[in-house]
């Protein structure tokens, strides 16, 4: 399937359903969105698509497909340098396992169907991530939709979430796990409230369960997010009895069966699961001047205001004059989302009290603070506004924020430079692989590496053999063919131009022969670099056998 095939799809599914699988209704929609888009011939660009969207909100899902698309052209155009988590990506997407460490495996799974499908490359790591993010914004869509009575609504919530900056920022500068956590969040807020819905169906009941179980292997916070909707629809008392209705245990019973596999791998490997967030959640704790609990407490409140500042600060300054008529009015739906809101962060403030946790990152809340916009979107829904006037507004912040970031971060790998600012992306591994491929020899049956990072680049640059990282090995070692085998590593810094002690250690456990008596060390031009300015690796031969 081509790059942007799935979000095309995605959205003549949209259309497919609104036309209700009449192809005579599917095509009057066709000349119904052609005839706007003559009509609108006359503006300049910018005012014809705000109008359009205006009047034909379901445009917009269109346009996030484009977005979508868009991000990863840029992607594949910057130099193929990884950052660090497309790193991990790359590097763990050789492997499929119950699970890998500090995050859970949905992600990972994802990318090695894609990876062995296709093969590895930039376009497909960008095509995962992208795919995960559409399909986030047209479920939030679908969502206001399904909760609100106004058809504007959904264009007003998927423009007010893209003002999140996990959502138009950092989803596109480094995440992956969190941006599958995303996609989960929406599903699960469609197959909910579709549950919540007379007649109940089983299938309803089936898509929360799914929703559930793709969560809980995408972050492990997630799972406080069904705890808070259960927890928030108890006030409603014609809503309570869906708890208690029999689709209930279909629902647990696919959730359970999704879950299974990695629950079983927690429980041999818990350390591994949990060791490193424990350790980032009590940073700072032997510095801290308040109490630990009250620290942790603090650093919650400032992360997630530092979530949100920039999306209450949209929504205030477009409906300012509506704000007091806003916050009066109210439905099922904002009561039901906002207590979610409340519940999510009372459940993550007991959990920092229990574990004594002084550090609280904006990005881990990404999955709570998603529900705001939708929130807000409901709040004006009830308050029977019209948003239309001030929807043009909304789309041209959100969308000089969202294709402003991905513009930016392609732009950066070639300004950067010119003032001394190198980043991952301009670590040359590519010329690094050249240099490796002039020397003399046949080519390598396996490459050592002691760095993630590293790793995961050299799987770019060397697509067919296996990357051992030390101490992630799987016991790749063990099923080599006889050949010769490169270690290497960067030489950045004092000391390294030395064979790491982890790379050594682990040819000490391999039936190999050192071929070099000194590491080669290389300095190679950086991506788009100024002239003179280079990166230096190292790197030695061994004769496996």
């Amino acid at each position: 399937m081509k790059p942007g095939a799935a979000e095309r799809y995605g959205w003549l599914s949209v259309v497919h359903r609104r036309a209700s699988g009449n192809f005579r209704e599917l095509r009057l929609v066709a000349l119904s969105l052609a005839r706007d888009i003559a009509t609108n011939a006359g503006e300049d660009d910018g005012g014809r698509m705000r109008s359009l969207l205006v009047r034909r909100p379901d445009l917009l899902y269109v346009l996030i497909a484009g977005y979508c698309l868009l991000s990863i052209i840029l992607k594949v155009l910057r130099p193929d340098s990884l950052e660090i988590d497309e790193s991990e990506q790359a590097l763990l997407s050789q492997y499929l396992l119950l699970g890998y460490g500090a995050q859970p495996p949905f992600y990972n799974w994802l990318q090695y169907g894609v990876v062995a499908l296709f093969g590895i490359s930039v376009a497909s790591l960008a095509i995962v991530k992208n795919g995960l993010l559409f399909l986030f914004l047209l479920f939030y869509g679908l969502t206001a939709r399904l909760l609100s009575s106004s058809r504007l609504a959904p264009a007003v919530a998927v423009l007010g979430v893209l003002t999140l900056p996990p959502v138009f920022l950092l989803s596109q500068r480094d995440l992956s796990h969190t941006v599958a956590a995303l996609f989960a969040v929406s599903l699960f807020l469609y197959g909910f409230f579709r549950a919540l819905k007379s007649p109940p169906k089983v299938s309803h009941y089936l898509l929360v369960g799914v929703a559930v179980g793709l969560g809980a292997i995408s972050k492990y916070n997630f799972v406080i997010l069904p705890v808070a909707a259960l927890l928030a629809i108890l006030p409603e008392a014609k809503l309570r009895k869906y708890l208690f209705d029999w689709r209930v245990l279909a629902s647990v019973a696919v959730c359970a069966m999704i879950v299974a596999p990695h629950a079983y791998w927690i429980v041999n490997n818990l350390g591994h699961a949990t060791g490193v967030t424990v350790a980032e959640m009590k940073e700072g704790a032997d510095s801290a001047r308040l109490p630990h609990a009250i620290q942790g407490l603090v650093s919650l409140a400032v992360s997630a205001l530092k979530g949100v500042a920039l999306t209450l600060a949209v929504f205030g300054l477009l409906f300012y004059a509506d704000v007091g008529k806003i916050l009066r009015a109210e439905s099922l739906g904002t009561r039901v989302i906002g207590r979610m809101i409340v519940a999510c962060f009372l459940i993550i403030a007991f959990i920092v009290v229990a574990m004594d946790a002084t550090h609280i990152r904006a990005k881990w809340l990404a999955l709570f603070t998603a529900l705001l916009p939708l929130y807000l979107t409901l709040k004006i829904d009830a308050a029977d506004l019209d948003p239309a006037r001030r929807l043009p507004a909304l789309f041209s912040i959100s969308g000089i924020l969202s294709v402003g970031v991905i513009v930016m971060l392609w732009a950066r790998v070639f300004v950067g430079p010119m003032i001394g600012d190198y980043s991952f992306a301009h670590t040359p591994y590519n010329g690094f692989a050249s240099t490796v491929r002039a020397d003399p020899g046949p080519p390598p049956v396996a490459i050592v590496v002691d760095d993630r990072i590293v790793a995961g680049n050299l799987r770019i640059q060397f697509p067919d053999t296996p990357i051992i990282l030390t101490g992630f090995s799987q016991e790749a070692e063990k099923h080599l063919p006889p050949g010769r085998i490169l270690a290497a590593w960067s030489a950045e810094g004092k000391g390294r131009e030395e064979v790491p002690p982890r790379i050594t250690g682990l040819l000490q456990l391999m039936p190999v022969r050192i071929a070099d008596a000194k590491p080669t060390i290389v300095s190679v031009p950086y991506n788009a670099g100024r002239p003179g300015d280079t990166y230096t690796f190292a790197y030695i031969w061994a004769d496996f056998h």
